[in-house]
């Protein structure tokens, strides 16, 4: 049977609301098993009241800290070192830094640093460091269900998921050119740590992908395998607008780097890896109707070009 991880939750009590504890609990558990739960802050203070019954009622371990000085946060360095010392224990697999303060940015990276898994939780106002610095990141206004409206930088941002998602296939998959829908989705996260499809209103992660026309799935057992569409079309369209460059200079040919150049100003997001190349060359070389002769492209009837 397989063990679950143990994970130490440290929260900032002076940087985050009493109302998503329950969320931040909910979603830990899907991930292992809490052994400290610590919440941090000054409990003179008034504005912390609502944390006061919510510690109690799911046995969370208040930790006093004082203000010493005015202007200087003694939570933080009261969860850092609480953090070192748990770290030290060797009694827990990961971490959970539960605050919008990017000043916890140097402790993430100090306990991933030691093989630790961290998990950050804030606010959407976290700054971006804090969040890279995490395995993963979760928006408590997503995790509370609360209405995220879309905008237009949700556009770019899902327009940027499918690029990445479309390289990490092509830079990964397997001879059938797709990919485990898992190990995607792992992928996906090591390079956006806070990325949640909850972010963009799904509930899993393969009817967040299906939204995308571009990819299609094949099921076998109960894996699921993703792969790029094939875009015939799309090809017929490069290979015409390469026909037309390299004609326009007649039977010299073109050279084949400032053939690329024209080709992304027509066509911006072109990217040789979408049909499976790592190499501009190569995929050129293997167009019906060109062959590359000292740099140079030229065009040539498919019955003459040159067998490999």
């Amino acid at each position: 049977m397989e063990t679950e991880m143990k994970y130490a939750v440290l929260i900032d009590a002076d940087n985050v609301a009493a109302k998503y504890i329950k969320n931040i609990l909910d979603e830990l558990s899907n991930y292992g098993i809490v052994t400290y739960k610590r919440v941090y802050g000054d409990w003179s203070r008034s504005n912390l009241a609502g944390w006061k019954n919510m510690a109690l009622d799911n046995a969370i371990t208040p930790v006093q800290q004082y203000s010493y000085t005015t202007g200087k946060n003694s939570t933080d360095s009261a969860m850092i070192i609480d953090a070192m010392d748990i770290l030290y224990s060797n009694n827990v697999d990961g971490f959970c830094l539960v605050s919008s303060d990017s000043d916890f940015t140097r402790l993430a990276i100090r306990l991933r640093e030691s093989g630790k898994h961290v998990i950050g939780m804030g606010e959407k106002k976290t700054p971006k460091p804090f969040s890279a610095a995490c395995n993963a990141f979760k928006y408590l206004e997503i995790l509370a269900e609360e209405e995220v409206q879309s905008n237009d930088v949700d556009k770019v941002e899902l327009k940027t998921l499918e690029s990445a998602i479309i390289r990490i296939i092509a830079e990964n998959a397997n001879l059938q050119e797709e990919i485990n829908i898992g190990e995607l989705g792992s992928r996906l996260q090591g390079r956006y740590p806070d990325f949640d499809v909850r972010n963009y209103g799904y509930s899993k992660f393969s009817q967040f992908l299906k939204d995308f026309d571009c990819l299609k799935f094949r099921q076998c057992g109960s894996s699921i395998f993703v792969s790029q569409k094939s875009e015939e079309t799309d090809l017929k369209k490069v290979t015409g607008i390469l026909t037309a460059i390299v004609s326009s200079n007649g039977s010299k040919g073109y050279n084949l780097g400032e053939l690329k150049k024209q080709l992304c100003a027509k066509i911006p997001d072109f990217d040789v890896k979408t049909y499976g190349y790592s190499k501009f060359s190569r995929f050129v070389e293997n167009l019906s109707g060109f062959n590359i002769s000292n740099n140079t492209v030229l065009i040539v009837k498919p019955e003459t070009k040159k067998k490999k």
